[in-house]
């Protein structure tokens, strides 16, 4: 009971005590009615609210600032660095960037700023870009953005549980800020991003304009940038044909902002996350159909999006409210072509559900192959069809399954089909020839090859057929620390193989606090994401998404090469592609080999 229920003694109130009151209850009104206010309303703010970053672990080395002046200086650098905070950059000094494009692709460069003394804030200013013949790149197409800091860790042994303590520690460059200026401390570097989205409507030709960097003391910079804009249209993000298939979880967002799951605010939190996915040419909306599909590995484990309810009578009911607005609101943000519903076998065959006789959550432990597991699923399956055919959704829905061993993938295929053969099926983990005819979407781990007649039959089906990296692999992959062309290099990699694709099994599940430290109690730091709170996106987003860019260039070309008949340029193509295998990188790094392939593209693209 509540104490102001209890039984106390009564007291007259004094005048000024009434009057404290009387102010208590209008600030409190005042409170109430602030957090009642539409988050659309605040959506403006909270893209630009300030925080502040971790001390740098490493050691502060004081002489290698004695000869950096004490005003702004600046210069572009290279996108395939993460230049460190408490060091001045090891660089040559350039104020012009000159890149080849076509028109729709996005550009990116990467200014870098430094100073041992106090300069203030520093903000921006862009301007369009203009060609000879008038054409117009309009300002509000160029981004500039700060890079922000946070702690990151090393690969050691990949997977497995660790103690942070027991793994180097150091600041690294990833997070891409969307605030208007930000304070440049003494003795330490600042990278900015910058991005241009070339319109797809605009004349081919050579575009020029300036940046302009301003700090608060001091004197502004100023920097030349040309863009070579070819002929070539890339097509909209939702046009590509790459399967991007980036795992997106829903409960971190509700828990980072603190908002009802499923509520409006919770919503409007996740609408700019998953229209950024959406413009990265996002295929999948990751949907959990039971609870703790991968026994709760996350910071926020992901709850079933389908309430189970098993009647006195021992039927089944099965509410589908929170999953129907999970896949309209991802659609509505332009995830549109495939549902993965995670999973028939969770990795503990643990199935919670409401007992209505009981009036309280039991759970089933079942294997594959058991009646009781049949019996738990065939309603269900029965139901689910139903629903998903009611609201047109069943074509581009799938059963997936991740990581689960051969015999028991076996079993679950062949319930599924026998209850309804038209349901497709997804799979992330090893090759198994036994089924892979039988997968709709298979993506397997990056050491796997898939043989060739098996990767022709699924393109002849026109199945995706897509890799994957996790914590396994200490290169390629997207963890804070990794390279940052590490990203890139997965497009050109996909592209080599034939594959439709990537898969990375985290977008956003969050770790306790994914502005500061990118650490995780079970992974190599970043693994768990790729992007950032509020929208925030990442050196690793935009260089993963560059790769895909590159990806459609690749494909575009090589249908004209071969419309064209030319081999000669063809097995020029072939021959590049070829050097991306995994195990060059071991001797070579990503950046040669990404850098290289572009260049090829930008001479092929000059002459097609």
């Amino acid at each position: 009971m509540d104490n102001s229920q209890k039984n106390y003694p009564r007291k007259m109130m004094t005048k000024s005590q009434f009057m404290l009151l009387l102010l208590l209850i209008l600030l409190q009104s005042c409170t109430d009615s602030q957090n009642k206010t539409n988050l659309a309303e605040d959506k403006e703010r909270y893209e630009f609210i300030k925080y502040s970053e971790p001390a740098d672990p490493g050691i502060m080395i004081n002489a290698l600032w004695e000869n950096v002046p004490a005003s702004l200086q600046g210069s572009f650098g290279s996108i395939d660095k993460r230049y460190p905070k408490s060091r001045p950059p090891i660089l040559e000094r350039t104020n012009t960037w000159k890149q080849t494009v076509w028109r729709g692709e996005r550009a990116s460069a990467q200014v870098v700023l430094w100073t041992s003394g106090e300069v203030g804030d520093i903000r921006f200013e862009t301007g369009e870009l203009k060609s000879i013949s008038g054409g117009k790149i309009d300002a509000a197409q160029i981004r500039m953005r700060f890079v922000r800091y946070l702690l990151t860790d090393e690969f050691a042994g990949g997977c497995g549980y660790r103690k942070k303590e027991d793994f180097a520690v150091s600041l690294v460059a990833d997070a891409i800020d969307e605030v208007d200026s930000l304070a440049m401390e003494p003795k330490t570097t600042r990278p900015v991003w910058v991005t241009i989205d070339v319109p797809q409507d605009i004349e081919a030709g050579v575009y020029n304009g300036r940046i302009v960097i301003i700090p608060g003391e001091g004197n502004d910079l100023t920097f030349d940038v040309s863009l070579n804009v070819q002929r070539h249209i890339l097509p909209s993000p939702a046009r590509w044909s790459y399967h991007l298939d980036l795992w997106q979880n829903p409960y971190a967002v509700a828990r980072y902002h603190g908002v009802e799951p499923w509520s409006e605010s919770h919503f409007e939190y996740m609408e700019p996350l998953m229209k950024m996915l959406a413009n990265a040419g996002q295929k999948c909306i990751t949907a959990s159909i039971i609870d703790r599909p991968w026994n709760g590995q996350t910071e926020d484990p992901f709850e079933s999006m389908i309430r189970w309810t098993k009647r006195a009578d021992g039927s089944w009911h099965y509410d589908y409210n929170i999953f129907d607005q999970w896949i309209e609101f991802a659609q509505k943000c332009g995830i549109t072509k495939q549902i993965n519903c995670y999973t028939m076998i969770p990795w503990e065959l643990s199935f919670v559900y409401f007992d209505e006789s009981a009036n309280a959550y039991d759970t089933l432990k079942a294997s594959p192959g058991t009646e009781k597991y049949s019996a738990f699923w065939k309603p269900f399956l029965e139901d689910f069809r139903n629903h998903l055919q009611e609201k047109k959704w069943f074509e581009k829905t799938t059963i997936a399954m991740d990581e689960r061993p051969l015999q028991v993938m076996q079993e679950v295929i062949r319930l599924v089909k026998s209850v309804e053969p038209g349901f497709k099926i997804t799979l992330a983990g090893n090759y198994h020839e036994e089924i892979a005819a039988d997968i709709y979407d298979l993506c397997v781990a990056s050491r796997f090859t898939i043989p060739g007649e098996m990767m022709e039959m699924r393109y002849q089906e026109m199945m995706p057929t897509t890799y994957y990296t996790c914590c396994t692999e200490p290169y390629p992959n997207n963890f804070t620390f990794s390279p940052p062309a590490e990203g890139t290099w997965q497009g050109w990699h996909a592209a080599s193989k034939g594959y439709s694709g990537y898969l990375r099994w985290a977008y956003n599940s969050w770790v306790k606090e994914p502005l500061l430290d990118s650490r995780f109690r079970a992974w190599p730091a970043g693994d768990t994401y790729l992007v950032y709170p509020e929208a925030r996106t990442s050196i690793r987003f935009e260089r993963l998404r560059e790769g895909i860019q590159d990806y459609e260039k690749i494909s575009i070309l090589k249908a004209k090469l071969q419309e064209a008949g030319n081999t000669e340029m063809l097995n020029r193509l072939t021959d590049i592609l070829s050097e991306f295998e995994i195990a060059n990188l071991e001797k070579q790094p990503a950046e040669e080999m990404v850098n290289k392939g572009k260049s090829f593209i930008n001479e092929l693209s000059s002459v097609l």
